[in-house]
């Protein structure tokens, strides 16, 4: 069991004298620098910016009275539109937050921690009602801003570290070893890896890894792997497969970081005129709609993504104070047998 650790103390809301006093600078300047109005030496920017990021100041861009109204605004930041996973998480948003008078405001990162600060302090500087934000891979900053706002923040999709405020997810490394416990269960003994970019899918690691334990466990090990350093997709999932299958001895069944990949790997093996799972076995992770709509359905993990939205924001409103201890929600996931594995 994962302890539990205890996450900084919140302060009062840093002011932008404390940046100037800091940064060696006039409150004029910081301004201007927060709001990219005006000619600025770019040494003058950078010192400005380090205090920024030191004390975790966010620009309150609601003036005077404005400032204690609810914004009704509820910051959602995913790292991308185009995997079909995060548009069925904002289904599940929308769907917790019809009928009410909160709306969502939706920023992607492209899997950028760093772009992901820019966009947590422009969200934080309009008061919103709550912030919901895809996994636990923050820069220091933004886990400062966020740990030191007033606000309830959702961190949505893991469950494997701890939270700021509230983790609404599964646990990823969980899901990996039940991957490998189904595999060795159906008799798989030659095990291959097809994956794409650790450095900005951390959660497709602790799936990796918790495969590897559950190998472990049962005397196996993963027999050659084949991991992209480019973001998941059908092309790479057909790459990483065509690899694998130059392996001798041959394997039994790769193991994909996602159905992406592991609908690419079933295209090579059309291609190539291996039978699944005969000659070779399939498996993902995701569930998606692509898998289960193929001749032989794919063997994979179905995680479940609308209610990870739904109770994200049911959550982040159960309360509006945030209590002391952070909390886990576990929203699970399912094996589904399919054809390939």
């Amino acid at each position: 069991m994962q302890s539990r650790l205890r996450l900084p103390d919140r302060k009062s809301k840093v002011t932008v004298k404390e940046v100037a006093q800091r940064a060696g600078v006039g409150e004029s300047t910081v301004s201007r620098i927060m709001r990219n109005k005006g000619p600025v030496a770019e040494e003058t920017r950078k010192r400005v910016m380090e205090a920024v990021r030191a004390t975790g100041y966010v620009p309150n861009r609601i003036a005077g009275s404005l400032a204690s109204l609810d914004s009704h605004l509820v910051g959602v930041v995913i790292p991308s539109l185009s995997n079909i996973v995060f548009p069925e998480v904002l289904q599940g948003i929308h769907a917790a937050l019809w009928g009410s008078e909160n709306q969502p405001v939706i920023s992607v990162t492209e899997y950028d921690i760093d772009r992901e600060e820019a966009v947590v302090r422009g969200l934080l500087s309009w008061q919103p009602s709550a912030i919901l934000i895809a996994g636990f891979e923050h820069t220091e900053a933004t886990r400062r801003m966020l740990i030191q706002s007033d606000i309830r923040v959702v961190e949505m999709m893991d469950i494997d570290a701890v939270p700021i405020d509230i983790a609404v997810g599964m646990s990823h490394r969980r899901a990996g070893y039940a991957t490998g416990r189904y595999l060795v269960g159906r008799g798989y003994r030659r095990f291959g890896y097809a994956g794409h970019d650790w450095n900005a899918d951390r959660r497709a690691r602790l799936r990796y890894e918790g495969l590897v334990d559950a190998l472990r466990d049962a005397g196996l090990t993963i027999a050659a792997e084949a991991i992209a350093e480019a973001p998941s997709s059908v092309g790479v999932g057909k790459e990483m497969t065509a690899r694998l299958c130059t392996h001798e001895p041959k394997l039994d069944v790769i193991v994909y970081s996602n159905d992406d990949m592991a609908v690419g790997g079933i295209f090579h093996c059309m291609g190539a005129g291996i039978t699944l799972p005969d000659q070779l076995a399939i498996f993902g992770f995701n569930g998606l709609d692509i898998g289960r709509e193929l001749p032989q359905p794919l063997s994979t993990i179905r995680s479940n993504r609308f209610l990870i939205g739904r109770t994200a924001v049911e959550k982040a409103f159960e309360s509006a104070q945030r209590p002391p201890e952070p909390s886990v929600i576990d929203t699970g996931f399912e094996v589904f047998t399919g054809a390939t594995a």
